[in-house]
């Protein structure tokens, strides 16, 4: 084989023999396993699947997360929500604004920090969390189809632990 190279000045020519060994291709056959690999897999299709879930109700999946959040933990600040939905303060600020026109959330200020204003859940808010709380259960009995209630207990407690593990701020 022939391999020709041009330079600034001259034309270079190399010949290459075709010497190197042959690379197998990897079998298809094996799967990532790692359970870092499976959760992120699972993360990646539950979004999927949530925001087609979830987008006949008019929420996004933060949105849902945010509404979940206030519901059980009742009013936070925008850097508390931040926190608990896993988004960044601007991010958690701009959907506090959207769910706030949409009449899901009310903002009032702390009667013990002036400068701070808390966010907790509306009637509204309430009613379009019941909502898509039906939409999500049939999504998580599809996913869980094959565990008993035991099991169910048994793997949430499981995530927690993880999610504890790895987290500064535990659940």
């Amino acid at each position: 084989m022939w391999l020709i190279l041009y330079g600034p000045d001259r034309l270079y020519k190399y010949l290459f023999m075709n010497t190197a060994k042959k690379l197998s291709p990897v079998p298809r056959t094996t799967k990532p396993t790692s359970l870092a690999y499976l959760v992120g897999r699972l993360d990646h299709i539950l979004k999927q699947r949530l925001r087609d879930s979830l987008a006949p109700c008019g929420l996004s999946v933060p949105q849902y997360t945010a509404l979940s959040v206030f519901r059980a933990h009742g009013s936070l600040s925008n850097a508390q929500l931040a926190a608990r939905t896993m988004t960044s303060p601007q991010s958690a600020n701009e959907m506090v604004k959207q769910m706030e026109a949409k009449g899901w959330i009310a903002r009032t200020p702390d009667p013990a920090h002036g400068r701070i204003i808390q966010i907790g859940l509306t009637e509204s808010g309430q009613a379009a969390l019941d909502e898509c709380d039906a939409h999500v259960a049939e999504l998580e009995q599809l996913m869980f189809a094959d565990l008993d209630e035991d099991a169910k207990t048994t793997l949430q407690a499981q995530l927690r632990g993880a999610v504890r593990a790895l987290s500064l701020q535990g659940l």
